[in-house]
């Protein structure tokens, strides 16, 4: 049983990968090219602060993803010993950018880097860019530089925030994991599509099938932080753009993926949601892509989210 297992595996795992660059190539198109980046670069780590938070301790750092550029970020590392699984914490559309989900801020339902950290895990959180301490300036950073979206340049600072995780001498490389709400919702989905080490995700009030997104209209996406190309491109059209969140999961699946798409969430229908895990579903092995609709609206309820770190315990038992 177990050597058949192992065959289907085999034999599939073409397949899967055929598919996963089909869907990273569409994405692509929309988002400008992935670049390459030199791994055996430095990161070039600052640490600015070091603050004792019970069971575990916060550093405020910042680190070079790139020469001639900075990613402000919170690393959280728990003071029990061994190596641990961690997790990429991205944060939602505010002015205190990283400071949220690290405990910061009225919206204590938002903390989950605070709460991951004390339940274990090694947190790093980082600005997205624009928020938070960050300074990006669009025009010169991003598109200066030859990037066609803020959404890749985004991508590559989540990427390069994996390579601190993974080189980190607490963290265990092969337990890494991705969360986030609603602006870190879908970067969350985005970076882990790109980055194979990301083993399971948590993605919160982050997406809808573009057609539902707003009755199709798709100018929330076409900002400078997002993705230009849908307007001057493709018209903010649905139908016109190359790709959707059914390509963003299939670039994902077999990992883990758990969603929270609340009913009553007016950024993201929850339907639009349904439509996309249901063209997907097949992809994904029993279990490892979980969809709550909880009672609420744009929120990240406390049940819900007792269920998302569930999941990701489950996930890396």
């Amino acid at each position: 049983m177990r050597l058949t297992l192992c065959l289907l595996l085999t034999l599939a795992a073409p397949c899967l990968a055929q598919t996963r660059a089909a869907a990273l190539r569409k994405m692509e198109e929309v988002m400008g090219p992935m670049p390459a980046l030199d791994r055996a670069r430095s990161l070039a780590v600052e640490t600015l602060l070091t603050e004792d938070a019970g069971s575990y301790l916060r550093t405020r750092l910042t680190y070079e993803p790139e020469a001639g550029r900075r990613v402000h970020a919170w690393l959280l590392v728990p003071k029990t010993g061994g190596r641990r699984p961690a997790v990429l914490c991205l944060h939602q559309t505010t002015s205190i950018g990283k400071d949220e989900p690290v405990g910061a801020g009225p919206k204590g339902n938002l903390h989950y880097g605070k709460e991951l950290a004390e339940q274990g895990w090694v947190v790093l959180a980082p600005d997205y860019p624009s928020f938070g301490e960050d300074r990006t300036d669009f025009e010169k950073d991003v598109y200066g530089r030859g990037y066609q979206s803020g959404t890749m340049y985004g991508i590559v600072n989540h990427t390069r925030g994996v390579d601190l995780l993974a080189a980190h001498p607490r963290v265990d490389p092969r337990r890494i994991a991705v969360i986030g709400h609603s602006l870190g919702g879908h970067n969350a989905l985005f970076v882990a599509a790109f980055d194979t080490r990301i083993r399971a995700v948590v993605t919160s009030c982050g997406f809808t099938s573009f057609a539902k997104y707003y009755g199709g209209d798709l100018k929330g996406w076409t900002s400078p932080r997002y993705m230009p190309r849908i307007a001057g491109l493709y018209g903010n059209n649905p139908q016109r753009v190359p790709f959707d969140f059914t390509d963003v999961m299939a670039a994902i699946a077999p990992r883990a993926v758990f969603v929270n798409a609340p009913t009553r969430d007016s950024n993201f229908d929850a339907s639009g949601v349904d439509d996309v895990a249901s063209a997907v579903g097949r992809r994904f092995p029993a279990g490892h892509l979980v969809v709550r609709h909880p009672e609420s609206g744009h929120d990240f309820p406390p049940a819900v989210r007792r269920e998302a770190y569930e999941f990701l315990r489950w996930k890396f038992r």
